[in-house]
């Protein structure tokens, strides 16, 4: 199928409108546009994110790594991805996954960057709420845990004794899988074979 050239109000609705946050940087490191996705997302004007303006919304704590991602890339001329909270129009910070590429003017000479950023607050969220839980049921594994030296049951916080498999399982994600190791495959056979001599013993 041949491909569709596009006319210059659908080129510029399809940058406008697209639902992807998008900016480009001139050969100084400095941003020169926003499409209106990104404007409407901060709240801001473009000459407001002119240059430098938008990165005083990126949050104090991303900053120094952000800039310092986008200038090293920007000097190699090389593509970057990066993950930065910026704040949106009502004052939250949102996390954003931006990704830079280098792009070239009609004598193929380097003009800069042109970027791309979506939204992915959703992923990070889930991300640190399953760190979160992971951390807590390793806590609940830690310290010293009341075992039976004979049966090797466990005591759990109800004074009720568990068998190992149980407590383990209501505590972590763990699943088991029964087998025998060489040492007890071993004795239980040892065992097997003395009853077997003596079983012939009181018989024969």
């Amino acid at each position: 199928m041949e491909r569709k050239k596009l006319t210059l109000q659908e080129y510029e609705a399809l940058v406008e409108q697209s639902p992807i946050l998008s900016w480009r940087a001139n050969t100084e490191a400095l941003c020169d546009y926003f499409n209106e996705r990104w404007l409407s997302f901060r709240g801001r004007s473009m000459a407001e994110e002119y240059g430098n303006g938008w990165a005083k919304g990126v949050h104090p704590e991303d900053y120094d790594r952000c800039l310092k991602i986008y200038l090293g890339a920007f000097h190699a001329r090389e593509i970057f991805e990066m993950e930065y909270r910026l704040k949106r129009y009502d004052g939250e910070y949102r996390w954003i996954f931006d990704r830079g590429v280098p792009f070239t003017d009609e004598r193929g000479e380097f003009a800069g960057y042109i970027g791309s950023c979506i939204d992915v607050t959703e992923r990070v969220d889930a991300q640190e709420a399953l760190r979160v839980k992971m951390e807590a049921e390793i806590k609940a594994l830690k310290g010293i845990i009341p075992i039976c030296s004979y049966c090797h049951k466990i005591r759990n916080d109800e004074e009720i004794w568990q068998q190992l498999e149980s407590y383990i399982t209501e505590h972590s994600e763990a699943l088991f899988s029964h087998g025998m190791c060489p040492e007890c495959s071993e004795r239980e056979l040892r065992k097997v074979r003395e009853m077997k001599s003596e079983f012939e013993y009181r018989f024969r």
